[in-house]
């Protein structure tokens, strides 16, 4: 059967090209452009600086050989997404003030209900195929991925959210997120097609490589929701501001 993969980043590169494997795309390149312009002039001065590394980052997610790379290696895939879903999206938090006025007024049940199920559906096979089968599906998947994400850190890093359902919040997540870890970690056998024949060039088993990302996300998924809670329990107990109106 032939396969019905056509993934955004190109073919899965091998280890001898895997660090000139840059992604030129021009509609990409022009977005990113647009962006940086938009966000110089709408950023106030002193939040310039996040504003500059939301950007780079985004190049190192999608120009950089980290994208093609991500074809090669659902570990290096898992990766990808805690650095969008966890570095990103805190970042474009607190540089958009916008999202600030209407995100803060979703429940928190709601916002992590969204996130659970946006992650799980992106990070099991059915979805996962999906996201690599044409360049749409793939922009679908990675703004859902953030769109989940900046919901749930509007909610961890408001004022407006008790240190008890901050770290509640965070938690829950740490334990969905364990789970998919776990899935991914005990599964006897390799569940992602796209990765059953990419993964050898770097020493890697397909299903060595699946319980890598497994590992990946108790570990490195985990740190940045240890992190809030800790800074949360310093700045709003130790530190006490008034609530935001």
């Amino acid at each position: 059967m032939p396969s019905t993969l056509d993934p955004y980043c190109g073919a899965a590169p091998t280890l001898q090209n895997a660090l000139s494997s840059w992604n030129l795309d021009p509609v990409l390149i022009a977005c990113l452009a647009c962006s940086a312009g938009a966000f110089h002039y709408v950023t106030p001065r002193p939040k310039a600086w996040k504003t500059g590394i939301v950007l780079m980052l985004l190049i190192v997610a999608f120009v950089s050989p980290l994208c093609a790379i991500t074809s090669a290696l659902f570990s290096v895939r898992l990766a990808h997404h805690v650095l969008l879903g966890s570095v990103v999206a805190p970042f474009v938090v607190m540089v958009s003030p916008a999202t600030k006025r209407w995100l803060t007024k979703l429940p928190l049940e709601a916002v992590f209900v969204a996130h659970t199920a946006i992650y799980w559906v992106w990070h099991l096979p059915f979805g996962y195929a999906f996201a690599l089968s044409g360049t749409w599906q793939y922009w679908l998947m990675q703004i859902a991925l953030i769109f989940a994400s900046v919901l749930l850190w509007q909610a961890l890093l408001s004022r407006n959210t008790s240190v008890v359902a901050t770290t509640s919040l965070a938690l829950g997540t740490m334990v969905q997120m364990g789970f998919l870890g776990a899935i991914l970690t005990f599964a006897p056998s390799p569940l992602f097609e796209a990765h059953f024949a990419t993964t050898q060039t770097f020493g890697l088993t397909p299903l060595e490589d699946q319980q890598l990302a497994g590992v990946l996300m108790w570990t490195l998924g985990f740190v940045p929701y240890v992190i809030v809670v800790l800074w949360c329990m310093r700045t709003r107990l130790l530190f006490p501001r008034p609530v935001e109106q």
